[in-house]
């Protein structure tokens, strides 16, 4: 029972280990044809593999081809390593790359460390078509357009260019000294790190190269000749090994000190770790650069498992430091290569040389093919972009674009970040797009409290030579004088002294020397002297033009700038008895009084109905409105307003009549008291059609300009001084002199100062640059002394200057801005006239309005009415004006009146008010009215108060009534 009960289970075990075994097989299979799909790709590896630090790299090559393929477990390539070693010597270099292409075939070849060694190996790839890949080979001298088929998987050292430079601008250091190690990684940078430092205005002093292998004597005489120097910025591209013995030796020789700096570029910040702490003790105060890589879960992942496989392979190599930059951009160069090779997909397993035809093989380069695949792989990898171990890996133009730099200040033991660099933001302390712009603090070499000026005062320095002008007269801007007893010179000078005080303020010290020159002839040949070099720097009272800067550089002007022409003066005799009208332009007179009669014409509009004292015969009111008006003049105006619209008018009118009157006063004020003297010409035309005499300062430019402007030459004078000047005025054209003198402001000014009665300046101001300093075309110092200038003219000093010289402002200096017409024009009161204009107009706009509404009952029964000749409209319209002529009765003054005429009783007023008629059968008012005999006759003087009696006349246009009509007070009282 057991045995049949065992078989089936013994079946069904047999199965399943049958099916295993075939699932075994299938799989082995599988993993067969899959070994046999994937594709080896040569790709050579060259190192230095006699130092540790090569065998450091390759370990960090090996893992990231390992790490490459693990995180890509379906590649159809392999990249397949080949190492050779280079032993650091350039040709074993090139001898291995020939090995590598001939024997090997290669597709691409990383490597080798140095620059030296890629220069030539790039040449021995772009002939086989072959890429180069470097890490680490940063000169700028290697460069894709010199060799196609070269990558720099690295930073181009002329990127540090900028930061270096930016790191100068921010402390404002305009010179410095630039140390580079004398190869082809520390000459590449010269070109862009010059460009740079003259980008930010920073003069590049001296350029010492420093060989690799230099004794320390060597070193010493380099050192002790850039301490003669007056700059104390030092720039520094060199190598770790030499780098360290540099600062070393700078160190012994005491500058490492107070007021030195030294900024050094990557050769020395990316490998801090290969520098012992005597290296870093003798660097105290550097600021250096660095490539940012930003600290990452995976960078530590990768270093902690680097170290690790370090100390299991090779551990002797343990306590060895390598460039922690290099080994990262090592590793993302293999995963650029890894997947270059797996995008490229055309390439054969069996890589393809073809060997040129024809050719005479006599070395082992002329055996080289050319690589069938090699084109394909290198627009692979210079397509190739990922995010890698050191940040983002992109070739532009063939190289490794970097997205910052780090600057550190090597202080303790080690070094301390104080800001950073960015292409988009330049300096910043944080890396940051808002972050603050400039460095954090950074302690110098000997730890001074404020940062170094970064020059110093050097005897060694080459002076300078200075031309100075001499010249006869306005010795305020240049005065030369010689010590009769020593014999020594003296200049001294308003320019001379503007130009001591922008030496002493620049960033850098500059040694001179004046040497006085003659001027004498021309200004335009004195500026020759710094053209033909005889002079490195003008100083005096150059002016600023066209065919000067031809010749030379100017810096910005140190004067105001502009010429015209200085006259005597005369009494005045112009004033007559109608003086008085000149305070106001014809255009104002005009304009004032059309403005009084708009103004009485509208007050008397608005008042005619209901105001009694703008009421009589045609001829009373025209005059009325003239009188109201103009008698605002003066305030005297007693006519009763009893309208507010009218009122509003007059307020705004009496307004502007009194700024009207204040300023006539005032200006005719001025022309009785102030205007006593006049020029004896004003116009430049009206000299040249008098034909009179015109001088000059002789050498100035001046003269060409008048020429252009038509004046006879035989006309023209040349003067040198102000004594000639006032001479010459004095006399006049007709008696040998001069009618004007034309000169350039500040000329004129100091002229006046000095013999202000009698003479003024008058014409227009014709411009120019004014006075500058003149320096060699090119010139870095143009700009240096220019900026010098602008930030002394924002102080006080450039005024006290000028006052030791030319003293106060005197008030003859503006005499000419009083000679001309001080009247007032309407365009000066254009905005008053406007506001009375609106006002006055609005009001009559609005009582027209509210008369044609309040009227128009009347108005309607007054036009059936109209009588006489004429068009519809022009009946009408007389209609219109006889019935605005009559009384508003509504109003409250005639309604008064009309009310205390029925409380009376009589149509009398009281005693002590004058009486009115009170109108009947429609309120018309009569034309005449005839007196009753009674009262002629049986009246007395004494009974019939005249008062009374005139006013019981009415004239106007109201049409004609009878005297039954009417109702004096003297018939009432004989009733």
């Amino acid at each position: 029972m057991a045995i049949r009960h065992c078989r089936p289970r013994s079946l069904v075990f047999s199965f399943q280990l049958l099916l295993s075994a075939l699932a075994l097989v299938g799989h082995h299979h599988q993993l067969s044809l899959l070994v046999v799909a994937i594709t080896q790709v040569r790709v050579g590896v060259i190192l230095d593999l006699t130092s540790p630090v090569g065998h450091k790299r390759r370990t960090g090559i090996q893992m990231a081809a390992e790490d490459y393929y693990a995180a890509h477990p379906g590649s159809a390539t392999n990249v397949e390593l080949h190492f050779r070693d280079s032993e650091g010597d350039v040709l074993r270099a090139a001898s291995a790359v020939v090995d590598l292409i001939k024997n090997v075939q290669v597709q691409a070849i990383i490597g080798p460390p140095s620059s030296a060694e890629a220069e030539f190996v790039s040449h021995i790839g772009d002939r086989a078509h072959v890429p180069i890949l470097s890490y680490s080979a940063t000169s700028p001298s290697l460069s894709a357009e010199q060799t196609p088929f070269f990558v720099r998987a690295a930073a181009n050292d002329s990127f540090q260019a900028a930061p270096v430079a930016a790191i100068l601008g921010a402390f404002k250091w305009r010179a410095a000294a630039i140390l580079y190690e004398d190869s082809p990684y520390g000459a590449g940078i010269l070109p862009a790190l010059a460009d740079a430092l003259q980008g930010v205005g920073a003069k590049t002093m001296d350029r010492t190269a420093v060989p690799s292998d230099a004794t320390d004597d060597r070193v010493d005489a380099v050192l002790y000749r850039l301490m003669a120097m007056p700059t104390r910025v030092f720039v520094v591209h060199m190598l770790y090994p030499l780098a360290a013995r540099l600062f070393r030796r700078a160190k012994k020789a005491g500058m490492m000190s107070q007021d030195y700096v030294w900024v050094a570029t990557d050769g020395v910040g990316s490998f801090m770790d290969r520098f012992s702490p005597e290296d870093v003790d003798a660097m105290q105060g550097v600021v250096s650069l660095q490539p940012y890589v930003q600290t990452t879960d995976a960078v530590k992942n990768f270093t902690a498992r680097f170290k690790a496989r370090t100390r299991r392979e090779n551990p002797s190599d343990v306590d060895v430091v390598d460039s922690t930059l290099m080994r990262l951009w090592a590793y993302d160069t293999i995963w650029a290569i890894a997947s270059a090779v797996e995008e490229a997909a055309r390439v054969p397993s069996s890589p393809a040389f073809q060997t040129p035809q024809g050719s005479t093989a006599l070395t082992d380069l002329d055996n080289l093919g050319v690589s069938a695949t090699g084109t394909t792989l290198l627009k692979a990898v210079l397509a190739t972009t990922f995010d890698g171990i050191a940040g983002k890996f992109k070739l532009v133009d063939g190289q490794l674009q970097l997205s910052a730099y780090e600057v550190v200040n090597i202080i303790g033991k080690g070094a301390r970040t104080v800001g950073f660099w960015t292409p988009e933001s330049g300096i910043s302390q944080e890396l940051m797009i808002s972050a603050k712009q400039g460095l954090k603090q950074i302690l110098w070499p000997g730890e001074p409290r404020s940062t170094p000026k970064g020059w110093t005062v050097s005897p060694n320095a080459p002076m300078l030579r200075v031309a100075v002008p001499m010249k006869g007269g306005f010795k305020q801007f240049v005065d030369i004088s010689e010590n009769s007893t020593t014999g020594e010179m003296k200049i001294t000078g308003y320019a001379i002294d503007v130009f001591d005080e922008v030496m002493k303020n620049l960033a850098y010290p500059v040694s001179y020397r004046y040497v006085p020159t003659d001027a004498s002839e021309s200004y335009d040949k004195f500026v020759d002297v710094v053209r033909d070099q005889e002079a490195d720097i003008i100083v005096g009272d150059v002016t600023i033009t066209a065919s000067r800067m031809a010749k030379a550089d100017f810096t910005m002007p140190f004067t105001e700038s502009g010429w015209s022409m200085v006259v005597a003066v005369q009494k005045d005799t112009s004033s007559t008895m109608w003086v008085f009208v000149h305070p106001l332009s014809t255009s104002l007179w005009l304009a004032s009084l059309a403005f009084f009669c708009f103004t009485g014409f509208v007050v008397w509009v608005i008042e005619h109905r209901i105001n009694p004292e703008f009421r009589g015969t045609p001829w009373q009111q025209f005059g009325l409105i003239f009188y109201f008006a103009f008698s605002t003049l003066v305030f005297s105006h007693k006519e009763k307003l009893e309208s507010n619209l009218s009122r509003f008018v007059v307020t705004i009118w009496v307004f502007v009549v009194l700024i009207l009157t204040s300023s006539y006063t005032a200006s005719l004020t001025s022309m009785l008291t102030v205007q006593k003297l006049q020029p004896t010409v004003t116009d430049v035309r009206e000299l040249q059609r008098r034909g009179h005499h015109i001088g000059y300062q002789k050498g100035s430019f001046i003269r060409s300009s008048l020429q252009k402007m038509g004046f006879d030459e035989g006309k023209m004078k040349t003067y040198n001084s102000e004594d000639e000047y006032a001479d010459a005025l004095s006399k006049g054209s007709a008696n040998g002199g001069v009618t004007a003198i034309f000169d350039e402001i500040p000329y004129l000014k100091l002229f006046l100062s000095q013999y202000c009665d009698g003479y003024m300046m008058v014409g227009p101001v014709y411009k120019t640059d004014g006075l500058a300093f003149v320096f060699p075309m090119d010139s870095p110092m143009t700009g240096d002394v220019s900026r010098g200038i602008l930030a002394l003219a924002e102080g006080e000093k450039l005024s006290s200057i000028e006052k030791a010289y030319f003293g106060q402002p005197d008030a003859c200096l503006s005499q000419s801005s009083t000679i001309g017409s001080s009247n007032l024009s309407f365009q000066n009161f254009g905005g008053l006239f406007l506001i009375t204009g609106i006002a006055s107009g609005l009001m009559l706009i609005f009582y027209l309005a509210t008369f044609a509404y309040r009227e128009r009952d009347g108005l309607r029964a007054a036009e059936p009415a109209a009588a006489g000749s004429g068009s519809v409209s022009l009946r009408r319209l007389r209609a219109c004006l006889h019935h605005y002529d009559k009384k508003d009765l509504r109003s409250p003054t005639f309604k008064t009146w009309n009310d205390e005429s029925q409380r009376n009783g009589d149509g009398s007023g009281s005693a002590n008010r004058t009486p009115r008629w009170s109108p009947r059968n429609g309120g018309t008012s009569p034309l005449s009215v005839s007196i009753p005999s009674e009262v002629n006759a049986g009246s007395s003087p004494e009974e019939t108060p005249t008062s009374e009696i005139d006013d019981s006349f009415e004239y106007g246009v109201e049409g004609a009534a009878t005297g039954a009509e009417m109702t004096t007070s003297t018939t009432s009282r004989e009733n």
